[in-house]
């Protein structure tokens, strides 16, 4: 169905060093601007990722790995900083936004890399669409819908922990039917392929980074080393161990202060 517009809305998607909106960098922008006309206006650009000092920024092996932009493929282009003000005045300004996961991602990053720039930006009335949050809104992700996309079975004894049970022993069966080249029929292989990350506790608050690390999953301490912390602020360590976190998270931690003080 064709939009109804009244001015231009742009769909984008950025790549970026890393997903830190505040301190990593724009190194592709791919962009549809779409006129009320129904004309369409598109580009991809690349930037070489620089820091306030001027310094090219690192492009790390295992966001490579994700988007396939290394620092040898942007090497020769301008940083985000040279063109922002173009970018802005002349694509950006005056419409709306919409993206996969935008809300979350491409339009915090965007923002960030303009205000890092010393652009002005102007969101008063701007409007943002986010099709992954209307894609989890209408399609329901639930156990239910599940049982009735894989196995054709409707789940009519719903939130019973035995029909509960039950429809999810089907669901991992049809699953293993429905991909076979992705799946492998070994506990083994679907326990790490249904992880979202590797984790320490329980709760997901310490997890283990690439090299095989501990470290905190939240608050101001995400993304650092637990013994880094331990060393440097146990007071994070003492709220923790104070706060109301579950006992197997509490523990968890415990036994890594003792391990790194």
């Amino acid at each position: 169905m064709k939009l109804k517009l009244t001015r231009p809305l742009i769909f984008f998607d950025i790549e970026a060093t890393g997903l830190d909106v505040a301190k990593d960098h724009i190194v592709e922008l791919g962009y549809i601007k779409v006129f009320p006309d129904g004309n369409e206006q598109s580009a991809t650009l690349r930037f070489k990722p620089v820091d306030a000092l001027g310094n090219v920024v690192h492009i790390p092996e295992k966001i490579v790995d994700i988007h396939g932009i290394s620092d040898e493929d942007v090497k020769d282009c301008p940083s985000f900083k040279e063109c922002a003000g173009d970018i802005y005045d002349n694509v950006f300004k005056g419409s709306d936004l919409a993206g996969f996961n935008s809300n979350r991602f491409d339009i915090p990053i965007l923002v960030e890399e303009l205000l890092r720039a010393g652009v002005n930006v102007d969101l008063d009335g701007v409007k943002f669409i986010d099709v992954q949050n209307i894609y989890h809104k209408l399609e329901k992700r639930n156990l239910a819908a599940a049982l009735w996309f894989y196995c054709g079975k409707e789940l009519s004894d719903a939130h019973q922990a035995l029909a509960d049970t039950r429809a999810t022993y089907e669901v991992l069966q049809a699953q293993l039917d429905h991909y076979p080249d992705d799946l492998t029929n070994d506990v083994d292989a679907l326990a790490d392929f249904s992880a979202l990350n590797k984790t320490v506790d329980l709760a997901g608050r310490v997890a283990l980074d690439e090299q095989g690390h501990e470290t905190f999953t939240f608050g101001k301490n995400k993304n650092r080393l637990v013994a880094d912390v331990v060393r440097r602020d146990p007071g994070f360590i003492s709220w923790i161990l104070q706060s109301d976190f579950p006992l197997d998270t509490k523990q968890v931690v415990e036994r890594l202060r003792l391990k790194y003080k």
